[in-house]
């Protein structure tokens, strides 16, 4: 019999994705699987919610196989998530908190800050002589997280948008007579990674989205609206798909003249987006009737269009976290790789980083993926991105309407 350690909790923290669950079910099954831990506990709201005890216990409450696969395909954040930067004082509290518990093992699921908050436990665990073994499980619709290929949480939300743009796509055609100009206003924060995946429907040149702008990229109001008029001109109707931070030439993001609605405790600023000021622009400037839809927090947590690969590897992204942390290793974030199975087609392998190399940074698209216009991705892109979004996507039927019109002038004997 091995001798019990410890006992592990487990948390939530930023924008809920699709698939940060799957993650939670996934550490969940694999602590289970190790002797040497005792409890397993979840905190909800995370470290905000730590800070009050508020603590479950996830072995009773999911510790069976059809419950941990129910909670793999739940959408949200199970336990809650925060979105707080702790002090001083309350970092003390945190640790007084973990020893009243003698909670060994610290998983934390999110993002960029939350890898922050996650690395000053583990630095303040040892500075007090506290055995703690902290690791991070990554999660981010946003995909900007260095060190890695790609996050738990992109594939899934990369699908819902490829879909939605399809889809908004033929419904902007067929209505092309009364409002043939669609903006779409997409999550992504300071990175382009989530509008370029709208592209991932697209099937014919005619086909949405017409046009990508991405924060990576500066964009004029003047050329906007020359890029709007002409695919406007070209096939009667466009579609554009636009990042909710993308700055105009002076770095400051298009539409936001007021001061931001909200700044949270790590400093981020929350603008009303772009697509409303640039909607005006193209009904003022070219006098066509325009419409933009925001699909906002749906696209970041939907199970409607989750991917299966999204799923899985966020899985195993929390397994890994947990055993990691079980074996002793502390002070780490896990990471994505791309590799290649013994035929060339894409595999998952996962590795680790230290957390302070995932904290307070962003990975943003490279300049490969964007063409030199500025205003659409490039094949690089596309080549990325398609094998995380699960399969296939829907494939429409489309009416010939120049082969109709052709066939009903003949058939009048007019032609």
């Amino acid at each position: 019999m091995v001798k019990q350690k410890g006992n592990l909790i487990i948390g939530q923290s930023g924008g809920a994705t699709a698939v940060i669950n799957s993650s939670l079910a996934g550490a969940v099954a694999e602590a289970m699987r190790h002797e040497e831990v005792g409890e397993i506990y979840g905190m909800l709201d995370g470290v905000q919610g730590l800070l009050q005890e508020q603590i479950i216990d996830l072995r009773a409450q999911v510790g069976t196989p059809d419950k941990l696969e129910k909670l793999k395909r739940t959408p949200s954040a199970a336990l809650g998530m925060c979105r707080y930067k702790l002090s001083e004082a309350e970092r003390e509290r945190i640790l007084a908190v973990l020893k009243k518990y003698n909670i060994r093992y610290f998983l934390y699921a999110g993002g960029n800050d939350s890898a922050d908050t996650c690395h000053r436990l583990d630095l303040m665990s040892q500075e007090a002589g506290y055995e703690l073994h902290a690791i991070g499980i990554p999660k981010t619709i946003d995909n900007d997280l260095p060190e890695m290929d790609h996050c738990p949480g992109y594939g899934s939300i990369a699908r819902y948008l490829a879909m939605a743009t399809q889809d908004s796509g033929i419904d902007t055609q067929a209505a092309r007579l009364v409002h043939p100009i669609k903006l779409i206003e997409v999550m992504g924060r300071n990175a382009g990674w989530v509008a370029a995946s709208s592209v991932l429907g697209k099937r014919h040149e005619e086909d949405a989205p017409h046009l990508i702008y991405t924060p990576e990229r500066r964009l004029s109001p003047e050329r906007f609206l020359q890029d709007v008029q002409e695919v406007y001109k070209k096939y009667g109707y466009c579609v554009a798909v636009i990042g909710e931070t993308v700055r105009d030439r002076d770095g400051k993001t298009l539409g936001t003249q007021a001061e931001p609605y909200l700044v949270d405790s790590f400093g981020h600023k929350y603008y009303h987006g772009p697509a409303n000021y640039l909607m005006g622009l193209v009904i003022k400037e070219l006098g066509l009737t325009a419409r933009y839809d925001k699909p906002g927090t749906l696209q970041r947590m939907s199970m409607l269009s989750a991917s299966e690969v999204d799923l899985n590897e966020a899985w195993e992204a929390g397994a890994v976290a947990a055993r990691r942390a079980i074996g002793g290793e502390t002070g780490l974030m896990v990471t994505l790789l791309r590799g290649q199975d013994a035929k060339g087609g894409y595999v998952c392998n996962f590795g680790v980083t230290a957390l302070e190399n995932i904290a307070n940074t962003e990975h943003k698209m490279p300049t490969s993926y964007i063409n030199s216009a500025g205003n659409f991705v490039t094949p690089d892109f596309l080549e990325y991105a398609m094998p995380l979004i699960g399969g296939p996507l829907p494939h429409y039927l489309k009416l010939d309407r120049q082969e109709q019109v052709k066939k009903a002038v003949e058939s009048s004997g007019l032609a």
